[in-house]
């Protein structure tokens, strides 16, 4: 019995000892959380272009699923897409990159071209560099302005919140090279402060 209670003592040790700096840790990134409240609230729009190639040699679009009937549908309803594509400051395919637009997309209405989209607004220049903006949303596309909102970030986009107000501002037919404005406008707290 006593090797039993010794071997039960050193596992509940050990456990103990493993969670000990985890709940730490915890502690610490829930203290920098709470702070974060501590800073202003800021807001901002930021004017992007995201670069949309569905054909070509170098597509940034790939189908990955659809439906049985999907084919079949005059709204394509059930495909499903991800994308990767450049985000750049002006609507010319070599204007300033300033980062990438990953995500999935999903025809999604039996009515209308509509899609619901689920996007990461990667920063990767600039003073936005190593954050990122979620976008979700119902895009229809058959409307010149479509909505979509912003319901977080990362980086200096933590806690954000807003909307993106976009647009097709060219499509070739030929080429399927997409060219999407994007106007967005977002909330978020200053967290330098938080991470003092």
């Amino acid at each position: 019995m006593g090797k039993f209670s010794a071997l039960t003592f050193m596992f509940c040790a050990l456990v103990i000892g493993m969670a000990m700096p985890m709940a730490y840790a915890n502690a610490q990134e829930y203290a920098r959380f709470q702070n974060i409240y501590l800073g202003k609230e800021t807001t901002t729009s930021i004017q992007v272009f995201v670069q949309d190639d569905l054909g070509g040699q170098n597509p940034t679009v790939w189908e990955v699923a659809r439906c049985n009937f999907t084919s079949n549908s005059a709204t394509s309803f059930g495909q499903i897409r991800v994308l990767d594509d450049l985000l750049t400051a002006g609507p010319d395919r070599k204007s300033q990159r300033v980062g990438r637009v990953q995500g999935l997309i999903t025809s999604a209405d039996f009515q209308e071209s509509a899609l619901t989209m689920n996007l990461n607004f990667i920063f990767t220049s600039g003073q936005y560099n190593g954050s990122t903006l979620c976008m979700l949303g119902r895009n229809p596309l058959g409307n010149q302005y479509r909505e979509l909102a912003i319901v977080g970030g990362t980086g200096v986009f933590r806690m954000a919140r807003g909307y993106a107000i976009t647009n097709t501002y060219s499509y070739d037919v030929v080429t399927s090279y997409g060219v999407l404005e994007y106007n967005i406008y977002v909330a978020y707290v200053d967290t330098s402060r938080a991470d003092q």
